[in-house]
């Protein structure tokens, strides 16, 4: 069975459907290009995130420091530390073992004023381990012009 077409109906105009069309396809490119630039900015914040840091390399100081532990009323006590300079920068390396001996000798002075409660707890390790770095990062910004170590660590700790 046919269905005849209603007469009464308006067959769409032509510029009507042109009109809807653009309308889609406004909408369409607003939707592309609000997902182009979400794309790109989000991109952009994850280049700005900060990059991770180079590895560090590690320098030990050898052989390790023995010193005389001052003011002990029990008798002789001692310290043995050893001792690793912290840097991330391959250069930094040699600059650090091109003064070696100067930064012994700093931190033998530094280590031979200790006492032996003053390196007994962990906040007295922690101090003198602050007070090492300084002492290395001073002479170095003295001879280099530049810190070079980024960090001093105590591998061992021993008194007795």
């Amino acid at each position: 069975m046919a269905v005849a077409a209603d007469p009464s109906r308006k067959k769409p105009s032509s510029s009507s459907h042109r009109i809807t069309l653009a309308i889609v396809a406004v909408v369409a490119l607003l939707g592309v290009a609000g997902a182009g630039f979400w794309y790109f900015n989000a991109h952009a914040e994850k280049g700005d995130a900060p990059s991770p840091p180079a590895p560090a390399q590690y320098l030990p100081m050898s052989p390790p420091f023995v010193v005389n532990l001052d003011e002990t009323p029990m008798g002789p006590r001692y310290l043995q530390v050893e001792v690793q300079l912290v840097t991330r920068d391959p250069l930094a390396t040699q600059e650090l073992t091109r003064h070696e001996p100067a930064l012994r000798a700093r931190l033998l002075m530094l280590f031979a004023q200790q006492t032996y409660d003053g390196v007994a707890t962990r906040e007295g390790k922690e101090s003198l381990r602050d007070q090492a770095l300084a002492e290395v990062q001073a002479l170095m910004t003295e001879e280099t012009g530049a810190p070079q170590a980024e960090s001093l660590l105590f591998t061992s700790f021993v008194t007795q």
